[in-house]
């Protein structure tokens, strides 16, 4: 029994003997005994057995803190521990990705669901109606590209058609005006040929005349040859208009020769009549694009009301309810995963001079009584304060040198059937010396 028990039991024993006491010299008045004459007296106390004594009790604790110091070296040797580590595990959290009415909601706090199951469902009558209108606008843009293929198509046969007319046309024009070119010719040569018998007339009508005059000729003869002369001026008279007419004519074809020429130039810009076609048809397939994409866009929203576990995990921090309006910058819940767990072990900086990935550990988990197998996966790039929300700055103010530690992700082995959720503290051995 310690000596913190047995304090009360003395006290309550003194007392009852210091009462016992009064109540004796109450009865009876006390009285001097004088001590028997022949006890002996006590033998005198010797201090030199004491002193011989304290060396060995020293000396006895002495070896007793070097075989605890020895024994903590030797069973601390090639490993390192440390208490500062906690299980982790993903946490993935759930919000909306498009804004709306909750419909259902088909889950419970801490209910464990699998990835791809439906957790919350939201009103979809708005984005039906968007999904309708945007396959509306696909159709239209389909049709519009079709008008502008047919289009295209009889755009570039007419264009060939065209230009084959204008360049016969062209060449119609030129053989027109080639005859008239040769019927001018001939009207000019008939132009010369009648001048040449209206002079031989006149010649012959002024010979006659001086016959007739001197008496050497008739009057018949006189009136033959002025009859002659008459139709030879009006053969003159008669070729020069076929010459003028034929002058015109060369008029008329060297205008339906320019004529023919504009149509041909008007059918040659046929090319720059295709490529407009040509450009009509690539909007309207830019047009059906656009209406395909918002039509993709519109049953991607559709099926964002049905809102869908990421992973598989359970249920936390719930906070959606029916009829609740949403949006995709608040949360709705957490999903905690349960297939993949690791922990995270604070060492000091002082232990991690023969820690690598790799290494064996044994990991402890405080709500368990078993030890769990594991390796080291990695070693965090920085000390836990280096990546925190205010980082210390050692240049500004008084320094205090601190101990860091430094974050080192351990992989969890076979988990032995315990169940292991985020947060739960462990205690982490790392044995730094290989097995021998």
């Amino acid at each position: 029994m310690s000596n913190a028990a047995l304090l009360p039991s003395l006290r309550t024993t003194a007392k009852t003997t210091a009462d016992r006491s009064d109540a004796d010299r109450q009865v009876a008045p006390p009285q001097i005994v004088p001590p028997p004459a022949d006890l002996p007296e006590p033998p005198p106390a010797t201090p030199k057995a004491g002193r011989k004594k304290a060396p060995l009790v020293f000396a006895g604790l002495i070896v007793i803190a070097a075989a605890v110091a020895a024994y903590l070296y030797i069973a601390g040797r090639g490993k390192v521990s440390t208490d500062d580590a906690q299980v982790e595990g993903h946490v993935a959290t759930v919000a909306a990705r498009v804004s709306g009415q909750v419909k259902r909601v088909l889950v419970t706090d801490n209910q464990a669901v699998k990835a791809g199951d439906v957790l919350v469902e939201l009103d979809d009558a708005d984005l039906a109606a968007r999904l309708a209108a945007a396959q509306a606008d696909l159709a239209a843009a389909n049709a519009t590209l079709h008008s502008a293929e047919t289009q295209l198509a009889l755009t570039q046969k007419q264009a060939d058609a065209n230009i084959a007319i204008a360049r016969g046309g062209v060449t119609q024009a030129a053989s027109a005006s080639s005859s008239t070119t040769a019927m001018i010719a001939q009207a000019e040569a008939d132009v010369d040929a009648a001048i040449s018998r209206q002079k031989l007339a006149t010649t012959e009508l002024g010979r006659a005349q001086r016959l007739f005059d001197a008496g050497a000729t008739t009057q018949s003869e006189l009136d033959a040859r002025r009859a002659t002369a008459d139709q030879a001026d009006a053969a003159v008279a008669q070729a020069r208009a076929r010459l003028a007419s034929a002058q015109a004519g060369r008029s008329n074809s060297s205008g339906t020769i320019e004529a023919a020429r504009g149509r041909l130039l008007a059918a040659q810009t046929a090319p720059e009549q295709v490529e407009v076609a040509t450009a009509q048809v690539e909007l309207a397939k830019a047009k059906v694009a656009q209406a395909t994409a918002a039509v993709h866009t519109a049953e991607l929203n559709l099926g964002y009301t049905k809102i869908r576990a990421e992973i598989d995990g359970v249920v936390a921090k719930r906070t959606v309810e029916p009829g609740q309006m949403v949006s995709p910058e608040r949360p709705l819940l957490a999903l905690v995963g349960t297939t993949e767990l690791w922990v995270v072990a604070n060492f000091k900086e002082t232990q991690l001079e023969d820690l690598k990935p790799g290494q064996r550990v044994k990991v402890s988990v405080d709500t368990y009584d078993k030890a769990i197998n594991a390796t080291v996966d990695s070693i965090q790039a920085g000390t836990g304060a280096r990546f925190s929300l205010l980082p210390p700055d050692n240049a500004s103010g008084n320094f205090t040198k601190v101990t860091q530690r430094v974050p080192v992700r351990i992989k969890l082995g076979d988990l032995q059937g315990l169940t292991l959720r985020p947060g739960m503290s462990t205690t982490v051995t790392v044995y730094t010396a290989p097995r021998t």
